[in-house]
């Protein structure tokens, strides 16, 4: 069974970036390959409408190879609230609790970001994994 993959915004910003770029790109070309299935939402696309064109373009190539779009619903909404309510991060980063909640709620394989302040951080990883 393939690996559901989700990325935030800074994978696939990171594809042109000299520190993030191999592994932004070997991750996407694992998502061509058909290894992996690529996971967004609509928070990876509002946050997209501000990018680059070439990291528009990239993104909507993403789209095409069988990737997984979610949605916000409710039981996203309510455990992003909890989030805020324990103040994991606070309102000006809900983009972050958005990107993992919708990969906690369904239940999606992997998260890939590289966000080391609010997403790949130990501390906050912990603290989130207490609250589903």
């Amino acid at each position: 069974m393939k690996l559901k993959v989700y990325i935030d915004t800074s994978v696939i910003g990171g594809s042109s970036d000299k520190e993030f770029s191999y592994y932004s790109n070997m991750l996407i070309d694992k998502f061509k390959d058909g290894l992996l299935i690529p996971v967004v939402s609509e928070v990876v696309e509002d946050e997209i409408e501000d990018a680059p064109s070439d990291i528009q373009k990239l993104y909507n190539e993403i789209l095409t190879y069988n990737a997984i779009y979610l949605n916000l619903t409710d039981e996203v909404k309510s455990l992003v609230n909890e989030y805020l309510n324990k103040k994991i991060v606070t309102l000006q980063y809900i983009d972050d609790c958005l990107h993992i909640a919708l990969t906690t709620v369904n239940k999606i394989d992997v998260l890939v970001s590289w966000n080391f302040k609010h997403i790949v951080n130990d501390r906050r990883i912990e603290l989130f994994n207490n609250y589903y």
